[in-house]
């Protein structure tokens, strides 16, 4: 629900499956997309640019799209601490960048679970934020 936080923190590679051909996949991003939870600002950048580069919406497409997404979850800030505690992650964790700032959101708007295809299934962060693939077999 948009406004409250979630367990649930969802890393823009699930949310690309909801315009798959994948039907496995995009179903289970809408299992996940249905249940709600928290996005940030950077999933919000990374999917505006998956949308109009590898998928190839339109601008008014993109703009329906990423409506659309923040109608369905919280929508986190990227902030200067957010992203001080970010480089903190990656240094530490030897995440990408790009990674560490969506975990650093995860961490703040106090997620236990962070639904990401890319990050190492089961990595526990912080001893409260764990990591799990949503696609991966049971």
């Amino acid at each position: 629900m948009p406004g409250s936080v979630s367990g649930s923190f969802i890393d823009t590679n699930v949310l690309v499956y909801l315009t798959s051909g994948d039907e496995a996949k995009a179903e289970r991003a809408e299992q996940i997309a249905a249940a709600g939870g928290t996005i940030s600002v950077q999933v919000l950048n990374e999917l505006a640019n998956v949308a109009r580069r590898k998928i190839g919406l339109s601008w008014a497409e993109t703009h329906e799209f990423l409506s659309l997404v923040r109608g369905l979850f919280a929508v986190r800030p990227m902030t200067v601490d957010l992203h001080e505690a970010g480089l903190a992650l990656a240094e530490r964790h030897g995440l990408s960048i790009y990674d560490a700032m969506i975990v650093a959101a995860a961490r703040e708007a106090g997620c236990a679970t962070l639904w990401s295809e890319d990050m190492q299934h089961g990595l526990v962060i912080g001893g409260r934020l764990r990591v799990a693939n949503p696609f991966r077999a049971a």
